[in-house]
């Protein structure tokens, strides 16, 4: 059937493989809301949060359901969030977090692939002081929004980022988009903002950023890194990894 159709199928497979990455992420995410602040999405602004994450990121409406019916189920043993912390080969500082209902697997692995790939595993504190921990909001742009003053607006809120970019989904599709950065604890007062406002709200949810020098790494040596990182998400307790490395 030639290469186009190869290049065609490789690309499919590796959209399917990210969206049932990012469904398994949310859902736990979801499940995790739930535990925390109950069903009831009134009450709830980080569950009202993930479900507007979840539709935009064509989350099907069965795999939401399961997530919040799991976190109601008495049966079901709980999720606990835990941090791993770490450098990879060549001093990369690594920060890897989880959503477990075993934690003696997931350390274990999470060991496991540090030391098989030329790292090491810290303990905790040895390098979470190089990321500034965030809360992320993405809402949609329309001309009418001024974005000088919506951020001078959004400082009272928590805010210390506020600017305009493009979101490109899994399908190449591009929407306007304004990106709003919070310390992590300004994540209600934000999104009620957002929500007092009218604004629509694309996503929610919160990262890591590099606070300090980026690590630079040749080709080869970036080769040993990618394999480690790459172990490390494909592993399905953990929900997300990051690193100083200088893209």
């Amino acid at each position: 059937m030639g290469r186009a159709f190869e290049f065609r199928k490789e690309r499919k497979f590796k959209r399917w493989g990210h969206m049932a990455r990012t469904f398994t992420k949310i859902g736990k995410e979801i499940t995790i809301a739930v535990k925390q602040g109950g069903p009831d999405v009134t009450g709830n602004p980080r569950l009202r949060a993930l479900l507007q994450t979840a539709r935009s990121e064509n989350m099907p409406k069965e795999n939401i359901e399961r997530a919040i019916k799991k976190a109601t189920d008495k049966d079901q043993a709980d999720y606990k969030e835990l941090v791993y912390e770490g450098y990879g080969p060549h001093g990369v500082a690594i920060l890897v977090e989880t959503a477990t209902d075993n934690t003696n697997r997931t350390v274990a692995n999470i060991r496991s692939y540090f030391t098989k790939f030329g790292g090491s595993l810290g303990t905790s504190g040895s390098v979470s002081f190089m990321f500034d921990h965030k809360c992320t909001f993405k809402v949609k742009n329309n001309p009418s929004i001024d974005i000088e003053e919506l951020e001078l607006e959004l400082i009272d809120y928590g805010a210390d980022e506020v600017f305009a970019d493009v979101l490109e989904d899994k399908d190449g599709n591009e929407t306007e988009v304004i990106n709003i950065y919070g310390d992590f604890t300004a994540f209600n007062s934000i999104q009620k903002f957002i929500e007092d406002k009218g604004f629509e709200l694309v996503s929610a949810g919160f990262d890591r950023f590099p606070n300090g020098e980026m690590k630079h790494l040749e080709a080869a040596d970036r080769e040993d890194l990618d394999k480690l990182l790459e172990k490390l998400e494909d592993d399905d307790d953990v929900q997300n990894v990051y690193h100083n490395l200088d893209e």
